[in-house]
């Protein structure tokens, strides 16, 4: 993560891009997390009431750091989690 402004950017560290809430599929918005971020970003839902189950499996490609997903459901508003992730703090 890294400061801009007042806010706090969560920065994917795989990709040094902002985390983003996928809306492909069927299943509903979700978030493929670095499991080394993973307490930051359930803290942000946490703390906004944002309901969501994380995989029990992580993976990793190419000894990359292993990646969860976090599964938002289909009643979530996408958009608003990925306002969440980049204005926290």
């Amino acid at each position: 993560m890294f400061r801009q402004g007042k806010g706090v950017i969560v920065i994917d560290v795989m990709t040094n891009e902002p985390l983003r809430v996928s809306t492909d599929g069927t299943a509903g918005p979700y978030i493929m997390v670095p499991l080394d971020q993973l307490g930051v970003v359930r803290k942000l839902l946490d703390e906004n009431r944002i309901p969501y189950l994380v995989d029990e499996h992580a993976i990793s490609f190419n000894d990359r750091p292993y990646v969860t997903v976090v599964d938002l459901g289909r009643g979530t508003d996408a958009n608003t989690v990925q306002r969440i992730l980049d204005q926290a703090g």
